[in-house]
């Protein structure tokens, strides 16, 4: 990946959008003070709902903001339970596949005899796994989940704030949360960041008076682990513990800093000041988990390679070495030339700037108009640009990918285990990473889907007696591609998960063009998937090709050849194919998978019109599910368009009428996706506003409910699809402009190609974009039906413009 980075950084680089306003979540009111730590109580609202969140990819923290005690949830992306660490060693956890090809013949032997009941029924025997997804359903819960890190408590002796004093701001511009209020005449603030250069989390407490810091932090352990807190000297606490489910080695350390005042030693186990004019605490926190590529299944330690105590002892005196301003500074100079990559302004506020009061106004409450019918352009760019942060806080190169809750968890398990869910959730994730800017951020992915080759070829092999390798729905950092113990086939059999991120790492190609990455990472990823389905596809007497069983995740019947399941054989075996053809490698095995593909059955349109979802013509028109798998092709893929399959979009558009414009957060993510691939920005629009009245928390994440993150990223990637799109070999201007922004400038986009684009619009009409070329490779403009080609060289840009109904372009002197 480290050469992919490098061509991205080239990608990006040449641009830097400069934000043009303070992008901030606000409360104007403090947070309830916490009560005793439970991290079993479920879910905390407090903290699903007003917690304001920071990360560097490793370790997060979700703030409070309390007058008398700052609340800090903490995490560690790597800190998970199960694994084949857990007590009965590696063979109890690698062992959980069933042995089914005999299985698979008979189910398609009962789908040819026409019998779907029978085929049910062996697939519902046959085709789940042995491993349970719950707790507590197995006495050695081998799945696993993430867990929390714990909590910081930082008592501060004062009871409560003068009325009106208060503000709590996350800035998206510097990834820094800041508090501030008046007490007793004095003006307190509490500033706290992750860094990512020095890995450590810092909060800082300062006042307009000297010596007013009367500070007590205390250390809550999670109590998924054993350990112990000592105290290093009066400045230092460290805890040492190990998970009880797999003994997984976790280390915690917390430097106190201050000026004046005096540190008091009581025998606590904390680190106390009085009479401080000003105090730092700098934490940092590692396990010792090690990705693992090429995972030994006979090594119950397969998964472990980092010693944390050195690891967090080396960060923790490094970070020590730098005063305030210097970490600072340092962690800005990492985060803001990501994050500013991308500006947005909406609507209005394309044309004037916010007044004060306009920008103290609190997230809160600007909801709570905006579900009311106020319009708020900056909301809808806030919860677009706060997407985009999210992903930066939560996945950095050299660590996990953001999981169902990011990086963040307030408890010892979450909703769903906060796992890698591989039919649709973590790809959601990771929709805006390339077209936002945001290409450092795409290497936890590409290493998690490689962490899934190697087991994926057993789970290939022992469920359907094919070369390459595939993924179940659920996944962990270990390697887990099985699918699970529940007979329930609805949401518990997706043969084609594997392909599916396999074709999103091909799309990681399609924006860099990076051939080397693509010969020595992505390639691997991507043939190992093809000859799965090469393999695993069912040639029925009729010559075609399906997915049998197969399912529409999360819905429905166990099936011969879903749409979805076809949509993506599809899909993926078209990448294979061009990355083939690039490389100029397999050109056997390239031919083997074109003819597959002119065997597999062609798109089909039901009775109402709308684009089925499995072989038979069943759907309900008054079904109003979550999930529309069928229309997969329309989006993320790019098999179906408005532009080259207008009837099949048309098929599309039927479907989403029918499920309507409801459902879960990350649905309505989805669907706005699905709207703007069809060219209709007025109802994209709708969709982007009932995600944030219907499925958004006060501090703007993203509410199934309960919290998923993948809303959220969702949310990020539709509003790029409104404004951009390249996924038919053109670069699309405003390809789904909503009448609400009718004027508007967004810089730093990126398309297919290795394009980066700027565009300013007005009047609801094209003004001008910039359309910079970072591979000299042609392309085409496309805006109202028109076309002009990209006929640049590398590094050069073409200005398009929109003048008397015609477009133009030259290039850029």
């Amino acid at each position: 990946m480290r050469q992919i980075l490098l061509a991205l950084m080239l990608m990006v680089g040449v641009h830097t959008a400069s934000a043009q306003r303070p992008l901030q979540v606000r409360f104007n009111q403090p947070a309830p003070e916490p009560g005793e730590f439970q991290p079993y109580g479920g879910v905390d609202p407090q903290w699903e709902r007003r917690s304001l969140p920071i990360g560097n990819g490793n370790i997060g923290a979700s703030l409070f903001g309390s007058v008398a005690t700052e609340r800090l949830s903490l995490n560690e992306i790597t800190l998970w339970n199960g694994g084949p660490g857990t007590s009965k060693g590696p063979a109890h956890y690698w062992n959980v596949n069933k042995k089914s090809t005999d299985a698979l013949r008979q189910i398609r032997k009962a789908f040819a005899a026409g019998d779907s009941a029978l085929a049910a029924q062996l697939t519902a025997d046959n085709m789940n796994g042995v491993a349970a997804y719950e707790r507590g359903a197995e006495p050695e819960w081998r799945f696993g989940n993430y867990t929390t890190l714990g909590e910081l408590r930082v008592a501060t002796g004062i009871d409560a704030c003068d009325e009106g004093s208060y503000s709590r701001t996350l800035s998206l511009d510097s990834a820094l949360a800041r508090v501030s209020f008046t007490a007793g005449g004095v003006r307190y603030v509490r500033e706290t960041f992750c860094s990512h250069p020095e890995n450590v989390l810092v909060v800082r407490f300062t006042a307009s008076k000297k010596g007013k810091q009367n500070l007590l932090l205390k250390y809550v352990p999670s109590m998924e682990a054993k350990g112990t807190t000592s105290n290093v000297d009066a400045n230092e606490l460290l805890y040492v513990g190990n998970l009880t489910n797999n003994g997984m080695k976790v280390v915690v350390r917390i430097a106190m800093r201050h000026k004046g005042g005096k540190v008091v030693r009581d025998g606590h186990e904390g680190l106390q000041v009085k009479g401080a004019d000003e105090v730092e605490f700098i934490l940092t926190a590692d396990t010792d988990y090690k990705m693992n590529f090429d995972p030994d299944f006979n090594d119950p330690k397969t998964y472990v390679g980092v010693e944390p105590m050195e690891t967090t002892a080396s960060w923790l005196k490094a970070a020590k070495a730098l005063n305030y301003k210097r970490l600072m500074r340092r962690h800005l100079a990492d985060y803001r030339p990501i994050f500013t990559r991308v500006s947005l302004l909406l609507g209005a506020d394309a044309n004037k700037a916010l007044t004060r009061t306009e920008l103290e106004k609190a997230t809160p409450d600007r909801l709570a108009d905006y579900r009311r019918g106020v319009a708020d352009p900056y909301l809808e760019a806030l919860y677009y640009q706060f997407g985009r942060y999210l992903l930066i806080s939560s996945s950095r190169a050299g660590n996990l990918p953001a999981n169902l809750q990011g990086l963040w968890l307030a408890n010892s398990d979450a909703p769903w285990h906060a796992d890698y869910h591989n039919n649709i959730n973590i790809q959601m994730n990771y929709w805006p990473v390339m077209q936002g800017g945001l290409q450092e951020c795409a290497k936890p992915f590409v290493d998690y889907v490689r962490t899934l080759v190697k087991p994926g070829a057993v789970t290939a092999r022992d469920y359907f007696g094919a070369r390459g390798w595939t993924a179940s729905i659920s996944a962990n950092p270990f390697g887990f591609t099985a699918p699970l113990r529940d007979r329930d086939m609805s949401w518990n059999l997706s043969p084609v998960a594997g392909p599916w991120l396999a074709a999103q790492v091909y799309d990681i190609y399609t924006f860099s063009r990076d051939k080397e990455w693509l010969k020595n990472e992505a390639y691997p990823i991507i043939k190992g998937a093809a000859l799965f389905c090469q393999d695993f596809l069912w040639r029925k007497p009729n010559g075609n090709y399906t997915v049998a069983p197969s399912t529409s995740p999360e819905h429905g019947i166990v099936d011969d050849g879903v749409t979805f399941c076809q949509a993506v054989v599809r899909e993926l075996l078209t990448d294979a194919v061009e990355a083939a053809n690039i490389l100029g490698v397999d050109q056997a095995e390239s031919a083997q998978w074109q003819d597959v593909l002119r065997h597999l059955p062609p798109y089909r349109i039901g009775r109402y019109g709308q684009l089925m979802e499995w072989s038979r013509d069943i759907d309900d028109p008054k079904d109003e599910h979550r999930h529309v798998n069928h229309l997969f092709g329309l989006h993320p893929g790019h098999t179906v368009s408005w532009t080259h399959t207008p009837e099949l979009a048309k098929a599309a558009r039927v479907v989403l009428e029918h499920r309507g414009d409801g459902a879960t957060g990350w649905s309505m993510g989805w669907k706005l996706n699905l709207w703007a691939r069809l060219l209709d920005g007025n109802h994209a629009y709708k969709l982007y506003g009932n995600l944030l009245k219907n499925g958004t928390a006060d501090n703007l994440w993203d509410l199934h409910p309960p919290f998923q993150i993948d809303g959220n990223f969702g949310g990020t990637a539709g509003v790029t699809e409104m404004l951009l799109q390249s996924q038919d070999g053109d670069i699309h201007l405003l390809p789904a402009l909503p009448d609400a922004w009718a004027d508007g400038e967004v810089k730093g986009l990126c398309a297919r190609g290795n394009f980066v684009v700027d565009i300013t619009w007005r009047g609801g009409q094209l003004a001008e974009a910039r359309v910079r070329s970072n591979s000299g490779e042609a392309g085409v403009v496309r805006y109202k039906g028109q076309t002009l080609p990209v006929d640049v060289k590398q590094g050069e840009t073409l200005v398009v413009t929109w003048e008397k109904g015609k477009l133009q372009a030259e290039k850029a002197r």
